[in-house]
């Protein structure tokens, strides 16, 4: 996924448990995370739809209840354009805004606390590589043991895997290598994806769309991203 694009989603109204995803749609949120040089994020930005509402609407306080309470978040389907798209249309709102408008919306920033990387792992870098990064981006929601089986497969996850991960892959771009483990944290709570990032060229530039190419992976499964952090 593009960093500069847009993230969906469909709030349904559905009751906690219920799986009928063919539920009305309540409401309709786009996002942008915004991020520092370094690619961890910083904030995060928000416009919302509701047909019986006035138009669009900024809340930083629905992004956060989407990600904390457990029934809002039950109801929360992330989306592509192409069917936010189609749920506009069939609610009323007619064709659905440009992403350059829908920016426009986003008039509630939702700041994150940062602080300098925590350091996690070795302090230098393999022999061969100049620079080592860890990234940690965690997620609210779930995943079903399919999707789980299905990640592994996507990824060529080794079957002998003893790293304690869920899911695990990696790439290798220019000499530059990147590996991740997907793996449960916060007591079960949550999912984290941890990305390790060793660079042996003098740009960083295939930490951005690695980083949003995997988020919107597992968006895709299901899971709303929540932060994207740095460790090293």
């Amino acid at each position: 996924m593009n960093a500069h694009f847009l993230d969906y989603y469909l709030v349904l109204r559905l009751r906690h448990g219920d799986r009928d995803r063919a539920a009305d749609v309540e409401a309709i949120v786009v996002e942008r995370f915004t991020r520092h040089h370094d690619f961890s994020t910083t904030g995060l930005d928000s416009a919302s739809w509701t047909p019986s509402g006035v138009g669009w609407w900024s809340s930083a306080a629905l992004s956060r209840t989407m990600r904390l309470d457990p029934d809002l978040l039950a109801r929360v389907v992330p989306a592509a354009r192409s069917s936010a798209e189609s749920a506009y249309r069939r609610l009323g709102g007619g064709q659905l805004p440009t992403e350059a408008v829908l920016r426009t919306y986003f008039q509630d920033h939702q700041p994150f606390a940062t602080a300098a990387p925590l350091r996690l792992g070795p302090a230098h870098p393999p022999a061969g590589f100049h620079e080592r990064r860890v990234y940690r981006v965690l997620f609210a929601k779930d995943l079903r043991a399919d999707q789980v089986a299905g990640l592994r497969a996507s990824w060529r996850t080794p079957s002998g895997d003893t790293t304690g991960s869920a899911a695990s892959g990696h790439l290798e771009k220019d000499g530059d290598r990147i590996t991740w483990e997907l793996r449960r944290v916060g007591h079960t709570l949550a999912w984290g994806l941890d990305v390790t990032v060793l660079l042996r060229t003098g740009a960083a530039e295939v930490v951005g769309p690695t980083l949003s190419g995997l988020t919107n992976v597992l968006r895709q499964h299901g899971l709303v991203p929540v932060s994207t952090e740095r460790f090293s």
